[in-house]
């Protein structure tokens, strides 16, 4: 299995988190956050765009499990998904920004290609 990030939070606060980047990355198509957690997101919501390309309501259900507003569900299977069908991953990009003024943490951009 692949390495997951702690990201320095207890395991619920940690999946909260990241449902909820993920959800405003789909809601707004960029977000701007610390690049650890931009490759977290980044892993999450590539699997969210896979099972929407897939469209059927086992995928939708698997996708509403994990994404917290059922208007960014319906964007995603609606608009987002076929975007892309002939596109084999890498729906996201992370673009790094340099460090943050307060602590120094290298910040980046999420966005949807």
């Amino acid at each position: 299995m692949a390495q997951l990030r702690k990201l320095g939070r207890p395991t619920d606060h940690r999946k909260a988190m990241l449902r909820n980047q993920v959800t405003n990355l789909l809601e707004h198509g960029r977000i701007e956050t610390t690049y650890t957690r931009a490759k977290e997101t980044q892993r999450m919501a590539e699997k969210m765009v896979t099972l929407a390309k897939r469209g059927d309501l086992h995928a939708r259900r698997q996708v509403l499990s994990y994404i917290y507003n059922e208007d960014v569900v319906k964007k995603l299977f609606d608009e987002i998904a076929p975007k892309y069908s002939e596109r084999n991953g890498g729906y996201t990009r992370v673009l790094k920004m340099g460090p943050r003024r307060g602590d120094g943490a290298e910040m980046a951009i999420i966005e949807l290609l």
